[in-house]
């Protein structure tokens, strides 16, 4: 009988060592190679300009297919966003980042609007702070603000062109692998 409850004890040690190994050997491949991250999120801006023109929001959603990697306590993050109702136009803009930190960040950007398959004049600038955290296994939460920067819009039906530097907070939930 002493025999029988030896068994599952033995076992469940097993399982706890091969367990506590296999993080180990995750761990170390990460510190080596990196953490990967793909996800989706959402942004609400508003611009800092006062815009005085009928039918043109001066805020509004973004929403976003995002990409990052992750080396110790720097990453890049490459995003497409949508913006649906830019200043009265639908718009996307890839953009790229370099982030530094872990849990709370801050990074500095570049990216490219496209209104109406016409590329902007110059490209925007962008600023961030962010928070990221695990949620659960494998799954990381980004809630950040972000400050844009040195570009214009021409407005439809408008002679006004309008300083764009906008303020955005989002949030992106993101899977590693």
């Amino acid at each position: 009988m002493k025999r029988f409850h030896l068994f599952p004890s033995v076992f469940l040690l097993g399982i706890f060592a091969a367990s506590a190994s296999l993080q180990a050997q995750q761990a170390v491949i990460t510190q080596n190679y990196g953490t990967h991250r793909l996800g989706v999120g959402a942004n609400y801006w508003v611009s800092l300009s006062d815009i005085d023109v009928d039918d043109v929001d001066d805020n509004g959603f973004s929403y976003l297919i995002s990409y990052q990697y992750w080396k110790n306590l720097v990453g890049f993050e490459a995003d497409v966003e949508f913006l649906p109702d830019r200043f009265g136009e639908s718009a996307w803009a890839p953009e790229a980042y370099i982030l530094f930190g872990e849990g709370i960040y801050v990074a500095a950007g570049i990216g490219w609007i496209n209104e109406d398959g016409d590329w902007q004049d110059k490209p925007f600038y962008a600023l961030r702070m962010g928070f990221d955290f695990e949620l659960f296994a494998s799954f990381y939460l980004d809630l950040s603000a972000n400050y844009r920067f040195n570009d214009t819009a021409d407005l439809k039906n408008s002679d006004t062109k309008v300083d764009t530097d906008t303020i955005f907070l989002g949030a992106s939930l993101r899977y590693a692998f």
